[in-house]
């Protein structure tokens, strides 16, 4: 079994060959059980996440542990850890492990730019990233294979490391970003907004989001937890990544839904129905979008095989 580092994965997964990657599996037949949750208290009364998530075609099994710790921004470290292993379908043979974090994050990013690639508009100018993690720094990178924006802008409740995240995004070529030290005004400036936090209220409101606006929502993991209001629901056009996982594990939906103000009949389609042609994106310049990330085990094996049959035609060269 090989074990690869977060190193190589860094090194492999470019955006533009992970997003194609993402569209075509999406375009082709696999099996995703519904991922495992288990919610528990750890020694500081803070809850964490523990998640499992399997996937398979007929060739490959994937399983990605993942341990969702909010307090780590406190001990500066990440708030994800997570491992990804990968097996042969036909024998169950342990092919590899690698770490998880950084194919999470590449992963995450892309689906969200390969989304809008069906729901943003096509001259959109400005995007506006919510949120300073390890995520922000790759949607910036993913969403500009899709879009040829003018200006990306970023906001982070601590504005220190919402300006660290520009100044490294500009050393490595993207002269256009741009710190915005006022929410609301960014908000109603931006084209695409992609939040990727891990707040537990809403950040972004509705009345601020101008129309033919694309809103793609990443951060909420659990039930009680979202980054945008009410009315940003009412007013959009929503899609999501999965509807088993979006509407039950993402208070970005769940809470709407439980109170009436969502009908999750409403929803229009899913990440795999954009990609297969089956529903329609956007249908017109004014109307806003909405795409829910929950996270879907089959994204994570389609980035892990890029990797793996890298490092496996790496070394027959």
């Amino acid at each position: 079994m090989k074990i690869i580092d977060k190193e190589t994965i860094d090194t492999v997964l470019k955006y533009d060959n992970l997003i194609e990657a993402l569209r075509q599996v999406f375009q082709s037949t696999f099996t995703m059980p519904v991922r495992h949750h288990h919610f528990y208290q750890n020694t500081e009364g803070i809850e964490n996440t523990l998640i499992l998530m399997p996937s398979w075609t007929d060739t490959y099994i994937g399983i990605k542990q993942v341990v969702v710790a909010p307090g780590n921004h406190s001990k500066n470290l990440p708030a994800i850890h997570a491992l990804y292993t990968l097996l042969d379908a036909v024998t169950g043979e342990f092919l590899a492990q690698m770490d998880a974090a950084g194919l999470t994050s590449r992963r995450t990013a892309c689906t969200s730019a390969l989304a809008a690639s069906y729901l943003a508009r096509e001259d959109s100018k400005t995007l506006l990233i919510v949120g300073g993690g390890k995520v922000a720094q790759h949607l910036a990178q993913a969403h500009s294979v899709v879009r040829q924006y003018d200006q990306i802008l970023i906001w982070t409740r601590n504005a220190s490391k919402g300006a660290d995240v520009v100044s490294s995004l500009q050393q490595i070529g993207f002269s256009k970003m741009l710190y915005a030290d006022n929410l609301e005004e960014a908000v109603r400036r931006a084209d695409v907004i992609s939040c990727a936090t891990l707040s537990h209220e809403p950040l972004v409101k509705g009345e601020w989001i101008k129309a033919g606006t694309h809103l793609d929502l990443i951060g909420s993991h659990t039930p009680k937890t979202r980054e945008v209001d009410d009315m940003a629901i009412l007013k959009s056009s929503i899609f999501v990544d999965s509807r088993a996982g979006a509407i039950h594990e993402t208070g970005e939906l769940a809470i709407p839904i439980a109170s009436g103000i969502l009908d999750p009949n409403s929803i229009k389609g899913d990440i795999k129905e954009l990609c297969c042609g089956e529903i329609k994106g956007r249908s017109s310049l004014k109307e806003i979008t909405l795409f829910k990330s929950a996270g879907l085990a089959i994204e994570d094996l389609a980035a892990a095989l890029l990797v793996y049959e890298h490092v496996i035609l790496s070394a027959h060269v």
